[in-house]
């Protein structure tokens, strides 16, 4: 039963290329999430409601392979989180973002004729589309440096929160008297102060004293710079990431069958799993030398600085 659970987790998760059961139903899986979001589109549309039928059956369908791949994805959950118990595995899936994502696409078609509410939640299956798009490095690549980059981010928004509520009290002051009915209270020109900070302005409510207007012209400039601040963050993580991952291509771009890789913090691969290792480089890494011992490379188990990887490289040299 673990061998089977092993390889039903292989093939339900991003593998390799050369996994071709897995690739086949990572493809499968793309085609199907594309019917769901295309039969939900064109149910919007009043000429094709002669095919209403037939988009049930096909939503009814593709709703089916959605649960499937939820239960083996609670089923395998344990595999997911090597660290935690299976009850905990578990839990942490159904909690996290794919679990609840998976959860709110199903849900709603068997409450469609009911609450407003499960009809909307038929949204959320368009964030199945990210998993099209996972597999690709520049995903990857995005999502790692949102997460390593969030507390700077998240500075950054509570920045843009602060100016947005003072310009809209500064707005209020400046603008009630003239046009009471724009700007009747403190939050009412929380549209415009938005609209302001990070567009050019809408143009429905817009200052006419001058007061109101000089205020207008300093809000318009900070946020230039507002949007600057977490641009060049991002931008800033970005560059590291490559820089990173340069610096770990040259220890393996070398290596044509067998060799050896030394681990070190330049490398970027200090305290990271020999799975993921494996997956990044497309390497076969077979035993580690840690000290005076001979480590069995294990998918789950996690590089220390110093280590020496003995593996083969699928990627031949040019």
């Amino acid at each position: 039963m673990t061998n089977v659970k092993k390889r039903v987790f292989d093939i339900i998760s991003i593998g390799r290329r050369t996994d071709i059961v897995s690739r086949a139903f990572d493809i499968f899986l793309a085609v199907n999430i594309l019917a769901n979001i295309t039969v939900m589109i064109m149910q919007t549309f009043d000429c094709f409601s002669p095919l209403s039928g037939a988009f049930r059956i096909v939503e009814a369908v593709t709703v089916s392979v959605f649960a499937a791949e939820y239960v083996l994805r609670i089923w395998t959950a344990d595999l997911l989180y090597k660290k935690l118990s299976p009850a905990k595995a578990r839990l942490r899936f159904l909690v996290s973002f794919d679990g609840v994502v998976d959860l709110l696409t199903i849900l709603p078609f068997f409450f469609l004729s009911g609450f407003i509410a499960f009809r909307i939640l038929r949204v959320v299956r368009i964030f199945h589309l990210f998993r099209i798009n996972a597999s690709s490095d520049s995903f990857a690549v995005i999502t790692e440096v949102l997460y390593e980059k969030r507390r700077q981010i998240f500075s950054s928004v509570f920045i843009i929160v602060v100016l947005m509520i003072a310009s809209s009290l500064g707005i209020y002051s400046a603008e009630h008297d003239a046009q009471p009915e724009a700007f009747d209270n403190a939050f009412s020109g929380m549209w415009w102060s938005i609209s302001a900070l990070l567009t050019v302005g809408y143009g429905d409510i817009y200052p006419i004293t001058t007061a109101g207007r000089i205020m207008g012209i300093l809000i318009a400039l900070l946020g230039v710079a507002v949007v600057a601040i977490p641009t060049g963050i991002i931008s800033a993580g970005f560059v590291e990431r490559y820089t990173r991952e340069a610096n770990r291509e040259k220890h393996f771009q070398d290596i044509q069958e067998m060799g050896e890789v030394l681990v070190t913090p330049e490398s970027g691969m200090v305290g990271e799993y020999v799975g993921d290792v494996e997956k990044a480089h497309g390497a076969k890494i077979y035993m580690i030398l840690r000290g005076d011992m001979t480590v069995i490379a294990r998918e789950e188990l996690r590089l220390k600085k110093g280590d020496i990887l003995i593996l083969r490289s699928e990627k031949m040299k040019k």
